[in-house]
């Protein structure tokens, strides 16, 4: 085995990704706070930045997603790092097999097969699939097609040990952002990435996750940042410039920041956008 890289980064491309927007975030984070807690984790760019930079290492870190899929690579690399590699060293990049392992799902035994082995498949699609897209069908499959590169690197051994590394010290669940309103107190820090209100107004909400992120949840959402307020958490949020991000925080502070965008399927999705960074405090 490789030695572990002192740094650990995303495993996986997330459309939405944070990397981009790092040094906007990084500059408006609180003083100071205690709990550090993000429940869209997605690639965790930020959250890996945090922790590699010791700014969240003694701060009780908390993670989660409601992908299952997503949450399931976490754990893996968390607990079997090695396990994971070993079996990830078996597959290639080539048009026959990534559509062979894309079909799993589309097997009653899907169920059956192990963690590592659910986990290698997530990591090996998203690196091997049309422009790094996680998107499924409404039965839950994977739709994304082959992307035709010429060295994904399928196995990047250092950074999995880095980032299992970290992960060790840092609680995973997979669930519902409100999973953590019984965890949060007086003090805590939360940021919140949720898929974004698009910002053609004819865009279908429920494209963004198998299981929706509608109005409602948006709604669901901002309520639940008053919340954390009423609790005494600060909440960094990020989202889309739409007018309707506008109306739901406008009694919050609201930066309008801009970030490049390369991970979409729509062309016209991709380069310099303006997206909104909100926040409960100063």
């Amino acid at each position: 085995m490789s030695k572990v890289v002192s740094k650990a980064r995303p495993f996986v491309k997330w459309v939405g990704g944070k990397r981009q927007l790092l040094d906007d975030l990084i500059q408006r984070l609180p003083e100071t706070f205690a709990g550090y807690f993000e429940p869209f984790i997605g690639g965790g760019a930020l959250f890996w930045h945090l922790y590699n930079a010791e700014t969240i290492r003694n701060h009780q870190p908390c993670i989660g997603d409601f992908n299952e899929e997503l949450i399931n690579a976490y754990k893996v690399i968390k607990e079997k790092p090695l396990e994971l590699i070993s079996y990830l060293e078996q597959f290639v990049n080539t048009e026959k097999f990534y559509y062979e392992v894309r079909a799993w799902d589309r097997c009653n035994s899907y169920s059956q097969r192990s963690p590592i082995q659910k986990a290698a498949r997530f990591i090996y699609l998203n690196k091997t699939g049309f422009n790094g897209l996680y998107r499924v069908n409404r039965n839950n499959q994977n739709n994304v097609p082959f992307g035709r590169y010429k060295n994904p690197k399928i196995v990047d051994e250092e950074n999995i040990l880095a980032c299992s590394k970290i992960l060790q010290h840092t609680d995973i669940y997979q669930g519902d952002f409100e999973t953590i309103s019984n965890r949060v107190t007086e003090g805590d820090f939360v940021y919140l990435d949720p898929p974004y209100v698009p910002l053609n107004a004819t865009s279908n909400f429920t494209g963004y996750t198998s299981g929706g992120f509608d109005m409602e949840m948006q709604e669901r959402l901002k309520e639940f940042c008053d919340f954390l307020t009423e609790r005494h958490v600060k909440f960094m949020l990020s989202n889309s410039s739409a007018p309707l991000v506008y109306e739901l925080y406008s009694n919050y502070h609201i930066d309008e920041v801009f970030a490049g965008r390369a991970i979409n399927a729509d062309a016209s999705g991709r380069g310099k956008v303006v997206e909104l960074i909100v926040r409960n405090y100063r």
